[in-house]
């Protein structure tokens, strides 16, 4: 039984916003639970304070998620159309109708935004003025508290709040992004990295080789993540992965949802793996 509350109530509370090492550990909880969902092909499809229960009422309280009645099972790589959610937290692609977990992050977006500032980033009294806002408009990051919280944090709400749903973060490359990097943080295994993975192994030689070029170009933080996903796949002890390795991290995240998504049917595609090997 969670006894503490709603997310918002906390919010409110302490006068509309979070201190930003604070907002941290709110967010870290979130992206965890939303990780999960992921990884089993749910995606919540209305992420809010108020669907964020504490189970108690100290202040170090752990989070649940709740109201499951609007999620939805997805495969790796279907698209969802139907508008759904709370106006302030929808995601532009929602709106266009042609959406996945992306959606989701946009709302963790809003979240942090508020929880780090007080205010809405789309505000509107209708909620067509609200649509109008999300799909045009663009977050305020010059009001104070704006000028007092560092880069790092408005950076990430940036990332997450990308229009461009393509270039928004998972919950698990969120939970790698320097804002909120932790040694002791255990980063979860990233369904992101089978959908990459299949691309690769499915492309041609030419867009491969490619591949393997851009590669060298990627950033720190985008290597942090990539480190942190590939152990995950426990490599054999010449470093290399097959695709047994994707086999038995993928089983051993696997929940009765993840099969109700058909998520495991990912494996399928990343058949030719089992002649080849991949090192990092």
């Amino acid at each position: 039984l969670c006894e503490g509350g709603e997310l918002l109530d906390r919010i409110l509370s302490r006068g509309g916003k979070y201190p930003e090492e604070d907002a941290k550990v709110i967010v870290k909880q979130i992206l965890n639970v939303v990780a999960f969902c992921h990884l089993q092909g749910v995606v919540h499809r209305d992420l809010k304070p108020e669907n964020f229960l504490f189970t108690s009422r100290n202040e170090d309280a752990d989070m649940k998620l709740i109201d499951f009645g609007l999620s939805d099972f997805i495969r790796p790589d279907e698209r969802l159309n139907d508008i759904v959610g709370s106006a302030y937290y929808v995601a532009p692609e929602v709106l266009h109708r042609s959406y996945s977990s992306e959606a989701d992050m946009w709302s963790i977006g809003v979240i942090t935004y508020i929880l780090l500032c007080g205010s809405r980033p789309f505000w509107a009294r209708t909620e067509s003025g609200i649509f109008r806002a999300v799909l045009r408009a663009d977050p305020n990051f010059d009001d104070l508290p704006w000028p007092t919280v560092s880069p790092e944090a408005k950076d990430f709400v940036k990332r997450m709040l990308n229009k461009d749903y393509r270039k928004r973060m998972t919950a698990a490359q969120a939970l790698t992004h320097p804002w909120l990097q932790d040694e002791n943080l255990d980063v979860p295994l990233d369904i992101l990295i089978y959908k990459l993975v299949k691309s690769y192994i499915h492309a041609s030689p030419f867009k491969r080789a490619a591949l393997k070029s851009l590669s060298k170009a990627l950033t720190e933080d985008e290597l942090v993540y990539l480190r942190a996903q590939v152990m995950l796949l426990e490599p054999n002890k010449d470093g290399h992965v097959s695709l047994e390795n994707f086999r038995m991290a993928l089983v051993s995240n696997a929940t009765d949802a993840m099969k109700e998504s058909k998520v495991l049917d990912i494996l399928n595609a990343m058949a030719p793996l089992s002649y080849r090997k991949m090192d990092f």
